[in-house]
């Protein structure tokens, strides 16, 4: 069963040096509860299909079909409703909320998603190796810290799609590798589908599935070998 179908999928921008094509005829599927790492150099339209796929863009045309919804037909009102409810984001900067605390930054996310199953946000943080941080302020956190309160606020109200941008860019490779260990585990545990976008080709090597972007167009779907992947 799919979570994810996409075909034809464009995206257009208007500039003031000329129209850019930055999703030109993306067909994709993702069954529910995979792995998928995104890669591509810069440019190629690899944050873009993450914000079509969490409803903070809409596509130019195409179908877009997420958790068996319509995105296109949603109005503004539906996609914040139906992101809030079903979509959790992770993203490189971290984007705490920099006046609460590790427990209060995930404890916000819970109700804001206004889910009745939700996580325990001091629990989620003792799950990610927080216990002793989860009452200090993110500017008191080191990078990897920060990145797993980002982690439990994204996962705490148990969202269907992970989707995560460049989540370990800024963290160095060993600090990187427990990251996504980590949010793999996690990502199972709650049985969401999860999409995340990188360079970093030893992050990729934990998904199930790599898809090469290039120019807008998928260029190659890459399943990978059993001894590769998270699960074995």
């Amino acid at each position: 069963m799919s979570a994810i179908d996409l075909h034809g999928l464009e995206r257009h921008y208007h500039t003031p040096a000329g129209p850019v094509l930055a999703l030109n005829g993306v067909d994709l599927r993702v069954d529910r509860g995979q792995r998928v790492a995104i890669m591509g150099p810069s440019g190629c339209g690899k944050s873009t299909l993450l914000s079509v796929l969490g409803a903070l863009e809409t596509a130019t045309s195409g179908e877009v079909a997420v958790l068996d919804t319509n995105l296109s037909g949603l109005s503004d009102e539906q996609r914040a409703r139906w992101r809030r409810e079903n979509v959790g984001f992770i993203f490189q900067a971290y984007d705490l909320l920099p006046f609460l605390t590790a427990v209060e930054n995930v404890a916000l996310q819970a109700g804001v998603s206004q889910r009745i199953e939700t996580e325990d946000a001091r629990d989620l943080l003792d799950r990610l190796g927080l216990a002793a941080h989860a009452d200090k302020l993110p500017d008191q956190l080191s990078g990897g810290q920060k990145q797993r309160v980002g982690i439990a606020r994204c996962l705490v109200h148990r969202p269907r799609l992970i989707l995560a941008d460049e989540p370990t860019g800024g963290l160095d490779s060993v600090t990187s590798a427990s990251v996504i260990k980590e949010l793999l585990a996690l990502v199972d545990d709650v049985g969401a589908t999860a999409v995340i976008v990188t360079h970093d080709p030893t992050v990729a090597a934990a998904f199930d599935d790599v898809i090469n972007l290039r120019d807008g167009r998928i260029v190659t779907v890459n399943p990978l070998p059993p001894k590769a992947g998270h699960r074995v």
